[in-house]
């Protein structure tokens, strides 16, 4: 009966941090909401993640709380002593962040679920589990590939805005054909990451090599870009850094 009453409290943590999170989008739409909007927003994450402190797996939440104070001190700091005009520069560097997050849960999740299970498993039981299914392949790979690519182009974003990478496009031959290719091949590294098992010799390989070129596509698609376009690559870097979080979601089986 404690699992059960552990289980709704979950539950209803997330769909009131779900709640939250819509109400604060919709703040978004009006400036005289704006500050409202991601008064709840935040309230709504926070929901979250104190909800999340009572999973059962949860063995000890002492990185959570250290991770919730650090992060709450950096981004009061940052949000109090950071002039109006960089705003920009302090969304940039939010998405790398948020990014970032999402892309070390899910590489530490496919570690976990391809080296540390099997192992442990093995050793208690003498069985191995089968290979990752191809949804939850397909959400970790299409997390980590969104979530690198938008590490690097935030952190551009943001050099570029605070003056620390020039301001005009950074441009040189055949940069159209080569960024288009590598990103291709970041795709087809994905697929086949789903199509197979990822108990093969060479799919962890493959898999770091795309969150690696991941970030190396991040870096090109945004250095052609001049200093004046930045916010609209912000926005567009801030629906990828969504993918990612989402993709992360549907990778641990959470709806928050």
């Amino acid at each position: 009966m404690a699992a059960n009453w552990r289980d709704y409290l979950i539950q209803a943590a997330y769909l009131a941090a779900s709640v939250l999170f819509i109400l604060g989008l919709k703040g978004l739409t009006a400036p005289d909401k704006a500050r409202r909007g991601m008064q709840l927003a935040a309230i709504g994450m926070l929901v979250a993640v104190v909800g999340t402190l009572f999973h059962q797996q949860i063995i000890t939440p002492i990185w959570i709380f250290t991770g919730l104070v650090l992060g709450s001190g950096i981004g009061a700091a940052i949000s109090i002593w950071m002039p109006m005009t960089a705003i920009p520069q302090r969304t940039a560097i939010s998405h790398a962040c948020g990014a970032l997050a999402a892309t070390l849960v899910g590489i530490a999740h496919y570690h976990f679920m391809t080296v540390v299970l099997p192992a442990t498993q093995q050793a208690e039981t003498g069985t191995i589990p089968g290979p990752l299914s191809a949804v939850e392949m397909g959400a970790l790979g299409f997390e980590v590939m969104f979530g690198s690519l938008t590490i690097t182009g935030s952190l551009m974003a943001f050099g570029k805005l605070q003056g620390l990478l020039p301001s005009a496009p950074i441009t040189y031959r055949f940069q159209n054909g080569l960024n288009i290719g590598l990103f291709v091949v970041t795709v087809c590294l994905f697929f086949y990451l789903v199509i197979t098992p990822s108990t093969a010799s060479a799919h962890a390989a493959v898999f770091y090599l795309m969150a690696l070129i991941g970030l190396g596509v991040g870096v090109l698609i945004v250095v052609p870009i001049g200093g004046a376009d930045m916010p609209v690559v912000i926005s567009l870097l801030n629906s990828y850094a969504g993918l990612a979080s989402s993709a992360m979601g549907i990778a641990l089986g959470t709806t928050c």
